[in-house]
């Protein structure tokens, strides 16, 4: 087995709903960490395209629709949830 040093640390913020997807991602492809996760969908993401990110936000490249303002196309402002509760995504890309 080839055995791989990875000598950089990359952090990444995720919202509760995105690491939601992630560890349902892990999960269903039995993946031993989130890292590996991780890993994995860069590489079919790198796989798939490559992009030209034309100076945008990095919030734009969540993995749900925002808004202009930054919320949830289908949430308002005064909507916005604030106890953690996720609840049902139903624009979330389910694997």
């Amino acid at each position: 087995m080839k055995t791989e040093k990875r000598g950089e640390r990359l952090q990444v913020m995720l919202s509760p709903e995105e690491l939601t997807l992630l560890d349902d991602y892990r999960f269903r492809y039995r993946m031993p960490t989130r890292a590996a996760a991780v890993r994995e969908l860069m590489r079919l993401g790198l796989a798939a395209h490559a992009i030209d990110g034309d100076g945008q936000k990095s919030s734009n490249y969540g993995m749900f629709a925002r808004a202009s303002d930054g919320y949830r196309e289908h949430e308002a402002p005064d909507s916005k949830k604030t106890n953690g509760d996720s609840g049902n995504e139903s624009d979330a890309t389910g694997f």
